[in-house]
């Protein structure tokens, strides 16, 4: 057990991409701002951060995001207005998006380089501590939060954590890849490759939208060079960083919605739907009455 391991503080939202897969829709309007019943998929990114003791939010932007930090800014006049209705617990859940204790900083990623070159534009505000990345566009349901699953993991382990899943094996095209060392109890990883084909993937076990990782990653991702896709990619300076620290795989308690696919997207919608506690009950009934064509 390690004893003397940074508090994670900080939580990284590379959310500077197009979103080209829910045009027209995202045209105007950040892919991040799509709803999930009445939530948008980056405020439930923020609640994952908070529950896990995060007090710093940084956005790495880009262009037509302004949406998203109008979306954790003060409306005065939104409250005044809803003070004056007595619509009190509307008023509450606006008052309550961010908390007074957390703060929000926003840096926009002027050339679109890949989620590598994102990572590394935050160094300046994160610094020299170790950090939460999340994207956004995988959406996890589960009791604890996967930040929170995950900052325990390097709390135990003074290291990186990558949040992984078993991928379909015709799939690992779509995901960085991880191969455990032989014999690791603790699920240490040896490789990682990004978007392998099927025929030479190390595993099945994809990297899924969340990642602890220490700060030696930005020299790592200043020095990583442009890979798949043109990109700088931080599975590459994750593969890097394996030379010098040990790093771990850890397949997180929950179920994970792919919301960047118009699939995943709807999935989430209808079944946190009918999770949601004021309107599950009906959604149900209204889903178990629909007649297919």
């Amino acid at each position: 057990m390690q004893t003397s391991v940074k508090t994670i503080k900080t939580a990284v939202f590379p959310v500077a991409g197009r979103g080209t897969r829910f045009l027209p829709a995202t045209k105007a309007s950040p892919k991040e701002m799509l709803p999930i019943v009445d939530k948008p998929l980056i405020q439930y990114a923020v609640e994952e951060a908070i529950e896990a003791g995060v007090e710093k939010l940084v956005f790495v932007t880009g262009a037509t995001k302004r949406a998203i930090e109008d979306h954790f800014d003060v409306d005065a006049e939104l409250e005044q207005a809803l003070e004056a209705s007595g619509k009190d617990e509307l008023l509450r859940h606006v008052r309550e998006i961010v908390p007074p204790n957390v703060n929000c900083v926003y840096l926009r990623q002027g050339t679109p380089l890949g989620l590598g070159h994102a990572v590394l534009c935050a160094r300046p505000v994160v610094g020299d501590e170790p950090f939460f990345v999340h994207l956004a566009d995988d959406l996890i349901h589960s009791e604890v939060g996967v930040l929170n699953q995950m900052g325990r993991q390097y709390t135990r382990h003074g290291a990186s954590v990558l949040g992984v899943e078993t991928v379909p094996p015709e799939k690992t095209g779509s995901y960085g890849i991880v191969a455990l060392k032989d014999n690791s109890d603790d699920l240490q990883i040896a490789s990682i490759v990004e978007k392998p084909d099927p025929a030479v993937a190390p595993s099945n076990l994809g990297v899924v939208g969340r990642y602890v990782l220490t700060p030696r990653i930005f020299d790592l991702l200043q020095s990583t060079g442009r890979g798949a896709g043109g990109e700088i990619q931080l599975t590459d300076a994750i593969a890097a960083l394996l030379e010098y620290e040990s790093v771990y795989a850890y397949p997180f308690d929950g179920i994970r919605y792919d919301c960047g696919s118009k699939l995943g997207y709807l999935q989430a919608t209808v079944e946190y739907g009918l999770r949601h506690p004021d309107l599950g009950k009906g959604f149900s009934d209204y889903l178990a009455s629909v007649k297919p064509d």
